[in-house]
């Protein structure tokens, strides 16, 4: 059974409810938890819940994000990716942190940097992203 978010820590101010069908362009600045359906664009530097359950067709730009539905879309995690058990996306994803739950899924690219805009490894000449990542061990 899919852990539910009802940590403190994870309480969304707004909410989107199961029985909410939703479309557009949706920006909010602290956290929201989706229930329902929702297609478009979500763009904020806060915190998304995407609940068991809930379905998503959108591009994401957001600070962190929870996953226990379905995405079908591009994501981008500035602070912190986690994928619970039942969750999944299908869409390129990028993001410094991510935590992934057994019975989880991702289709697409992922991109994992600690600086998420200081390098583009896919457009960068090898030579030079040689040269400017540090040397291991």
């Amino acid at each position: 059974m899919p852990r539910r978010t009802e940590n403190p820590v994870y309480r969304a101010r707004t909410v989107l409810g199961g029985e909410t069908k939703f479309s557009g362009i949706l920006k909010f600045q602290d956290s929201l938890k989706i229930d329902g359906r929702f297609e478009g664009a979500i763009e904020s530097p806060g915190f998304l819940i995407i609940e068991n359950g809930a379905e998503v067709v959108a591009d994401i730009h957001v600070g962190s994000l929870i996953v226990g539905g379905v995405i079908k879309g591009d994501v981008i995690a500035t602070e912190r990716l986690e994928l619970l058990p039942g969750g999944s996306i299908s869409g390129n994803i990028r993001c410094p942190s991510l935590v992934m739950a057994e019975g989880t899924g991702i289709q697409g690219r992922c991109e994992m940097l600690a600086d998420p805009g200081g390098v583009d490894i896919f457009s960068m000449p090898l030579d030079r992203l040689k040269k400017s990542l540090p040397r291991v061990g």
